[in-house]
């Protein structure tokens, strides 16, 4: 095995962890919009953007040190951004 095989492998993996996170994230914002109509919680609110920065950062330090393209490390959080956007849209619109 070269080492050109090794690295792929470690940004592969670097990818796919970046993605399961992303999916943990996901669930809780598909949670919150499961519970939106029964309440109204801000501390799930709370919870969710601080996953959200620790995510980015996440992303941020795999594409630095070059384990991840930056454009993938983007498209994981612009899809999660938008997720969380929909979900806050719900919240007001609820509050309204």
């Amino acid at each position: 095995m070269t080492s050109s095989d090794i690295q792929e492998q470690i940004n592969l993996k670097a990818l796919n962890l970046l993605k399961e996170d992303a999916d943990k994230i996901e669930k809780l914002i598909e949670v919150q919009m499961e519970n939106l109509a029964t309440r109204y919680c801000p501390l799930y609110e709370e919870v969710l953007d601080t996953q959200m920065y620790g995510f980015s950062r996440q992303v941020d330090y795999a594409v630095r040190v070059g384990l991840v393209q930056e454009q993938e490390g983007k498209q994981i959080i612009s899809r999660l951004e938008r997720n969380l956007a929909s979900l806050y849209e719900a919240m007001n619109n609820r509050e309204a």
